[in-house]
């Protein structure tokens, strides 16, 4: 590479030949003199400019659009399910029965039993259906963007996982003996306690509900950069490269729409392992041994 000029900015990372695996036919384009080049997704596509109460505490922006407007859906679908609901149900309250099943069932019930699974079935599904409607928020036109793609809101959601698992350990245990039982499991050699139990402690305090937010978070971002790289190379063959490089532009969009329908399957994925991490987490909490 050439050296930059004196007084030439640092170039942003974001913009790099490395994030794109369309830069080298970027080049040749730009060589002609089409268009304005090829702009990589960026990482301000998550910090998009306020909409409202700039620069204060209640700055809204569109990601908190995004979050509003697939929270008045999911409500509205279960009101409309509530309101509708029959002895004899139709597809759409089959549909919504199914859910709901599934999520006490195969999830809940799987890992921590009917009985005591019961108390946690509502919160497990509040959060199921959270990260699942903004998940999908991701690949809806016009929005484009996952409500879960910011840490803020994995983080909330995974504090709640947090302090619901340490408050049932401590209903069950008692404080003493619910860090008795995560910090000195049995069996193990007492020497070995002093290696085992800060790591136990941090398990606990930290990576669980770090690894709950992190994953999600993750997984989000990475969907929404694969989809702009995509759409973006289509938009860019198609409108302004070269005549020789427009054929690339059908390959660009069939990977923007494998991609769409993978994140589809993400979304759900993910809203999943989230749910079932939780219901892990605090029924280890219950058990009497770990």
């Amino acid at each position: 590479m050439c050296p930059l000029k004196s007084g030439t900015p640092d170039p942003d990372p974001w913009e790099s030949p490395l994030f794109t695996l369309a830069a080298p036919l970027t080049v040749v384009a730009s060589a002609e003199g089409e268009g304005g080049g090829f702009h990589a997704p960026s990482i301000t596509d998550f910090f998009p400019p306020a909409i409202f109460f700039e620069g204060t505490i209640f700055e809204f922006n569109r990601v908190m659009l995004i979050r509003v407007i697939m929270t008045i859906v999911l409500l509205a679908i279960f009101v409309i399910a509530a309101r509708r609901a029959k002895l004899v149900p139709g597809r759409f309250q089959n549909a919504i029965e199914m859910i709901l099943d599934f999520v006490r069932i195969n999830i809940v019930g799987e890992i921590m039993g009917e009985e005591r699974g019961r108390r946690y079935v509502p919160m497990i599904t509040v959060i199921f259906l959270t990260v699942l409607t903004f998940n999908i928020s991701g690949v809806i036109p016009f929005m484009n963007l996952a409500g879960t793609a910011l840490i803020g809101l994995p983080v909330m959601l995974a504090l709640w996982v947090f302090v619901t698992y340490w408050v049932a350990g401590i209903r069950k245990h008692g404080f003493g003996g619910y860090l008795k039982a995560n910090l000195f499991p049995p069996g193990v050699p007492k020497p070995i306690y002093v290696i085992v139990a800060p790591i136990e402690l941090l398990q606990i305090l930290i990576i669980r509900p770090a690894s709950l937010a992190i994953r999600l978070m993750a997984n989000m971002v990475a969907g929404h950069i694969m989809l702009v790289l995509c759409f973006s190379a289509t938009s860019y063959f198609l409108f302004e490269a070269a005549p020789a490089l427009k054929a690339f532009g059908v390959l660009t969009f069939a990977g923007g729409f494998a991609f769409t329908l993978f994140e589809l399957l993400v979304a759900a994925l993910q809203a999943y392992i989230f749910g079932l991490l939780a219901s892990v987490y605090i029924n280890l909490s219950l058990d009497e041994e770990h």
